[in-house]
């Protein structure tokens, strides 16, 4: 049984410097990186904690906010702040004067953060200026407004570091460059000033064979970029990521599974790998069970649908890169991995399908899971023997491709259509019915289940499983329909999970009452719902969703908190940052909104550009080429007009199947006004 202290953390926010919290009042953090070393731009405009600070961290590690590498016990980050003295100005900066955004004109991800003291403006160029050293650069442009020969006395550091420079602005502007490497070994920061450096011209073109979208929306870019960025800087060369940062200090098979496809999407080859690489020889036992939360479990507790998420996502990196060596390499565990779901053990004989006392949100027995059925259990375990099966023809393991698809079949008729079992009613997809075919509506917590008083699992009212954004997921990858009444259904129902007990916007993950930790807004499971939303063309559900992720922290920087809402920490862990997020950004944009979805055997190419975006293009690269595509919406056309450089396979009103190419492929399409 899982020791419910794995649920207990120690760190307490309120103990230490106001920057250990990592949920500060408005605070937005912009994370970089290369693999070898990690940092965060702490922007916190509205007063609490340091307006400015440069968290550092060894991507290696996974540690807490308070242990990062330039944390102080008592200046927080301040002292990682550019403070100035001079005759008009004093070296206080004040947080409303501080701004920031994601600066592209490098070629390589930077962040540049403004602010002003009085008469003088400083603008920094923050980045890693390649993939080879665990380097940081911090431009410094110093602007004198005040036209007078002005001296100053510039003053930065880390921890017990401090470095300082006079500096005579006899001139508009001056620039001053700081470097900040990691020792690995002694696992400390070190800064001093530098020359000029430029970015490496190798690591410029690396970026620009990634995934670029741009269009008539800066909010879209923004997030498209803070996602691919982002995602990028969360990974250490080796594959280590956290997977709430600052929050778990924990991995699982299925958040990195969902970050991969992200890095895949954007056209990150070589790093999904590393990741991929990871998870199968770190991840798996030799038995094909996953590991969640960084451990290996009993049966019973089983998270069933990791397995299917991580062939799922073999498949995804199979047939956007080409890349068969991977599966050949591999093939004996992945063969366990797909299989593993398979044994007796999970095997519910009555429906054929799989049970144990485990949900797809972590709750179990002590939070009052019976055994049963769940639905995403079933869901994605039928999506990877899918997944398995063109993997297998692709490397012409054909009897096994014929058996997993066969047993896909199976399973899905019977999530779909068991006259006792299926998971499906009126209110479309369900998400769990217990070994004698009841729906689980409600759960009660074990006395000994270890929550804390003020969670709404201890409230003394009914506890909820249904409806659950889980449910979104069939609807999302394609599982079901888009246009089917259980879709319909689902998503309608799904409707109540928004502003549940708040008023500011965003989807709970499921019904708060059953909340084991905090009622509130969760952002992925929110971007589960935009997904759907789009494939079934419920436009203005997407922009409520992008919208409300405007209004909240963490907007600035495009990096959200896992959750939105009170939490009581400790026992629980302070809420983190996501990388599953940025993962679920990437696929609304590539696979739902423009619409590039390669195949077995070849590209569906399905754009929507859902209202307000009348123009978008960009290019990707697809196995050893790159495709070029170039949307844009004609409000005198009831159907899409395709021009490609490629033979058409096929076509109808939507979209069109495009063959691999050994050339680039240019898409051009003009799309009907919604």
């Amino acid at each position: 049984m899982i020791d419910v202290k794995e649920h207990v953390y120690s760190d307490d926010p309120n103990v230490g410097h106001v920057d250990v919290r990592t949920r500060l009042e408005d605070v937005s953090y912009f994370f970089l990186g290369n693999g070898i070393i990690q940092a965060a731009v702490q922007i916190a405009p509205s007063g609490e904690g340091s307006p400015f600070g440069l968290i550092f961290m060894n991507p290696e590690q996974l540690k807490s906010k308070r242990e990062s590498l330039s944390f102080d016990h008592d200046n927080g980050f301040a002292d990682t702040m550019i403070r100035l003295k001079t005759q008009f100005a004093n070296d206080e900066l004040q947080p409303q004067n501080i701004s920031a955004e994601w600066y592209k004109e490098l070629g390589i991800p930077a962040v540049r953060v403004c602010w002003n003291y009085d008469d003088i403006v400083l603008n920094e160029i923050i980045y890693c200026p390649d993939q080879s050293h665990p380097k940081l650069i911090r431009e410094i442009c110093i602007e004198n407004n005040n036209r007078k020969k002005t001296a100053i006395k510039l003053k930065t550091g880390v921890r017990q570091k401090t470095i300082e420079m006079d500096v005579s602005l006899a001139k508009q502007k001056e620039k001053i460059y700081i470097g900040y490497i990691l020792d690995t070994v002694e696992n400390k920061i070190d800064l001093n000033f530098i020359t000029h450096v430029i970015p490496d011209n190798e690591t410029i073109v690396q970026w620009e064979k990634t995934t670029n979208i741009s269009c008539d929306s800066p909010l879209l870019v923004h997030y498209f970029d803070a996602a691919r960025f982002q995602l990028h800087s969360a990974l250490s060369k080796t594959g280590v990521v956290d997977a709430s940062i600052w929050q778990y200090n924990r991995e699982w098979v299925r958040d990195h599974s969902f970050m991969a496809i992200g890095l895949i999407l954007s056209g990150q080859f070589k790093l999904a790998r590393v990741l991929l690489e990871r998870m199968i020889n770190n991840f798996v036992s030799n038995d094909g069970d996953c590991i969640d939360s960084s451990e290996i479990r009993e049966s019973d507790e089983v998270e069933l649908d990791q397995n299917g998420t991580l062939i799922y996502t073999i498949k995804t990196y199979a047939l956007w890169t080409g890349d068969f060596g991977l599966v050949e390499k591999y093939w004996n565990k992945i063969v366990k991995i797909v299989e593993f779901p398979l044994k007796d053990v999970f095997c519910h004989e009555e429906s054929g399908m799989f049970f144990n006392s485990r949900e797809y949100w972590e709750r179990h027995s002590a939070h009052g899971i019976k055994p049963g059925i769940e639905l995403m259990y079933q869901v994605f375990p039928a999506i990877g023997l899918n997944s398995a099966a063109t993997i297998a023809r692709l490397i012409n393991k054909n009897d096994e491709a014929e058996k997993w698809d066969k047993e896909a079949a199976r399973l899905k008729e019977a999530i779909l259509n068991h006259p006792k079992f299926s998971l499906v009613d009126k209110r479309g997809f369900i998400k769990r019915r217990d070994i004698n075919g009841t729906i689980q509506e409600t759960i009660s917590p074990s006395e000994d289940a270890g929550l804390p008083q003020g969670v709404p699992l201890t409230e003394k009212i009914d506890h909820f499983l249904n409806p659950d954004t889980c449910a979104a997921m069939p609807i999302a990858y394609g599982f079901v329909p888009a246009d089917s009444e259980v879709a319909r259904a689902t998503l309608e129902n799904l409707e109540m999970l928004w502003n549940q007990r708040w008023t500011d916007g965003g989807y709970g993950r499921y019904h708060f009452a059953s909340e084991a930790d905090s009622h509130g807004a969760w952002p992925f499971p929110s971007l589960f719902m935009a997904r759907a939303y789009v494939e079934t063309g419920d436009y203005e559900k997407v922009w409520k969703i992008l919208d409300w992720l405007n209004t909240i922290p963490g907007a600035m920087a495009g990096s959200w908190f896992e959750m939105y809402g009170p939490r009581i920490s400790p026992p629980y862990a302070q809420v983190g940052i996501t990388p599953w997020t940025w993962g679920e950004m990437i696929m609304l944009f590539v696979k739902h909104i423009v619409g590039i979805q390669p195949e077995e055997n070849n590209i569906r190419i399905k754009p929507r550009l859902i209202p307000g975006l009348k123009v978008i293009t960009g290019s990707l690269p697809i196995r050893k080429n790159h495709l070029s595509f170039k949307y844009k919406t004609d409000s005198k056309e009831s159907k899409i007009i395709f021009k490609v450089n490629v033979p058409i396979l096929e076509s109808n009103d939507n979209e069109i199947l495009l063959p691999y190419s050994n050339k680039d492929i240019t898409v051009e399409a003009i799309i009907p006004q919604v």
